[in-house]
């Protein structure tokens, strides 16, 4: 297999909890958001991070994009460790990784038109001839399906579907490598979703892209993905090619969030179903991350917790029953 364009190896995060008294003491534990984390990206796939809010999805995205600083573990990127750089030694490489929002509009300058701002990453990149600017917005203006007399609008005047574009637009601006799409048709009707979808699929192939596609949406991730991830607490539990994880899910979280896919096709098919809630990783916890809400836990799962093992060419499980 061809060297990854991005890989992430045992990536760490922890926020400090502290007690009823706020930063007047040290904390009294972490969460650990994001514990050894390891995947591989290759150019021109789409990888799809799928698990429910609170795993961890978004905290992993940000610390490849450099907004938050990971504390612990390495992130690979054509032969330079993201961790390590300084903010100047890593505005070069922002060209090359861009991030879609899933609140696009929160992200934008509301004081702004459109061709503004999808002209400030390009005189931020140095292009300083006008005509090239405004030549190049409304060409990525009409690759994402928008319009010329989008370049006088605000963002406000647009609609939600609209907005997506604009930030796929903002993306693809200074023709970056890897996309990292946090949770980008969450919002959007179905409809929607399929035209954001079909489009990213086409500028893919056209622009070579690379796409880390974060999402909770099992079928969203189904229909974009080469390879799927699935997380689970912070870390990842399955990992294996789209069509080999649908047809064949092996880790027991994974199999709750196929159950839980409306699809009268499943019937007679393996039903997991989830109890309680997502709980907090603390220092304190030990063992499997799903032991407490597994129905097949022993008592090692509660006390030795699983490593990612291969268990066919591709397709990897961290769980003691498998």
């Amino acid at each position: 297999m061809s060297t990854p364009l991005l890989e992430v190896k045992d990536l760490c995060k922890r926020y400090p909890i502290y007690g009823p008294l706020g930063k007047l003491f040290p904390p009294k534990t972490h969460m650990n958001a994001v514990s050894g984390l390891s995947l591989q990206l290759y150019e021109g796939e789409t990888y799809g991070l799928v698990g429910e809010s609170g795993c961890g999805k978004t905290t992993t995205g940000r610390c490849i994009l450099g907004l938050t600083h990971p504390d612990g573990g390495e992130i690979q990127y054509q032969g330079h460790d993201l961790t390590k750089l300084s903010d100047r030694e890593f505005r070069p490489l922002r060209r090359d990784i861009q991030l879609v929002f899933q609140d696009p509009l929160s992200s934008l300058n509301p004081r702004q038109r459109i061709g503004s701002l999808l002209e400030e990453p390009l005189i931020i990149q140095g292009m300083e001839d006008a005509d090239a600017r405004r030549a190049r917005v409304l060409a990525i203006l009409e690759k994402v399906g928008l319009s010329e007399e989008h370049y006088f609008r605000y963002p406000h005047e647009l609609s939600g579907g609209q907005v997506q574009r604009l930030g796929i637009a903002r993306a693809l601006i200074i023709e970056p490598k890897l996309i990292v799409c946090d949770e980008p048709v969450s919002a959007l009707d179905v409809s929607i979703q399929a035209q954001i979808l079909n489009m990213l699929t086409a500028l893919q192939r056209e622009m070579g892209l690379t796409l880390l596609f974060i999402s909770h949406d099992m079928g969203v991730v189904r229909y974009l993905s080469d390879r799927i991830g699935v997380m689970y607490l912070g870390a990842l539990v399955e990992e294996a090619p789209t069509d080999d994880l649908f047809a064949d899910p092996r880790h027991p979280y994974t199999q709750a969030l196929f159950s839980s896919i409306p699809d009268l096709s499943k019937r007679g098919k393996t039903h997991v179903s989830l109890g309680g809630e997502l709980p907090v990783r603390t220092d304190e916890f030990q063992g499997c991350v799903f032991h407490t809400r597994c129905p097949y836990a022993t008592d090692r799962c509660r006390r030795e917790a699983p490593a990612l093992r291969e268990v066919e060419p591709g397709h990897k499980v961290a769980c003691h029953q498998t």
